[in-house]
């Protein structure tokens, strides 16, 4: 099973007033992708500027069309998309 880590990092600085009503629509998209089985797991940052998330199942095309959807990716500062080959001796 491949995984897909994206590393999104938000521009913190220039936050639009409307930013609560994005961030719901931000949990709604990732809650959906949880629920199609996309997402394996959701880290978020401390400093409250970003998230890591592992994707499963799909390639780096398909996790790079998802992460477009994002309702923070209009705010985003980066964003990595690395494919992960998992260690067999682990």
């Amino acid at each position: 099973m491949n995984r897909i880590l994206v590393i999104l990092t938000i521009d913190i600085e220039n936050l639009p007033s409307n930013f609560p009503q994005i961030l719901q629509q931000e949990r709604e998209v990732v809650a959906q992708w949880k629920k199609d089985g996309y997402l394996e797991q959701l880290f978020l940052r401390p400093t409250k500027n970003g998230a890591a998330l592992i994707l499963k199942d799909i390639d780096e095309e398909k996790a790079n069309e998802m992460v477009k959807t994002l309702p923070f990716y209009a705010l985003k500062k980066s964003i990595e998309v690395l494919p992960l080959i998992k260690d067999s001796e682990y």
